[in-house]
């Protein structure tokens, strides 16, 4: 069975299931096209002679802004995956796109972790997420059936009992 978790010893890993390659192509294409039209753009008014505008810096920085997210939501429908560390003394969450990481979390555990399935989306779907419960909940995002969600609690509080 492919499963979206993977557990070894104190280090958790979930995977974002992978968008269909038509999904991932449009995504990918509007990033490129975020980034690449305002350069051309510029360039072509450049080449023109009608120089550098106040308006063209915004514009790019704009743009600039907008295919970075969507930089970020293609890799994240590509290669996604979440890394969740549990140490003596806290949990350390690493939100991996693939070609960077981002959101890098260090939450100092005081009392016994509770693991929960939050639903999301329709109830037909049976979907769900995993939520650490602490001090400072870790709230992951990737969406996983919850009756593999279930039997990773399972293993979960099974290490922990180890413990």
């Amino acid at each position: 069975m492919n499963r979206q978790y993977e557990l070894n010893k104190n280090v958790l890993e979930l995977r974002v299931k992978k968008a269909s390659l038509f999904v991932r192509s449009v995504l990918f294409l509007f990033t490129i096209l975020f980034f690449s039209l305002p350069l051309f753009g510029i360039i072509l008014r450049l080449t023109m002679g009608d120089g550098l505008h106040f308006g063209n810096i915004v514009l790019l920085i704009i743009f600039g802004v907008l295919g970075f997210y969507m930089l970020r939501i293609s890799l994240w429908n590509t290669y996604g995956k979440e890394t969740i560390t549990f140490e003596s003394n806290h949990v350390i969450y690493i939100a991996d796109y693939g070609w960077f990481k981002d959101g890098k979390k260090h939450k100092e555990i005081k009392e016994p972790l509770v693991y929960l399935v939050r639903q999301i989306g329709y109830e037909e779907d049976n979907k769900g997420v995993l939520v650490i419960e602490m001090e400072e909940p870790i709230n992951c995002v990737t969406k996983i059936p919850i009756e593999e969600l279930k039997e990773l609690i399972n293993k979960l509080n099974d290490v922990d009992n180890v413990h």
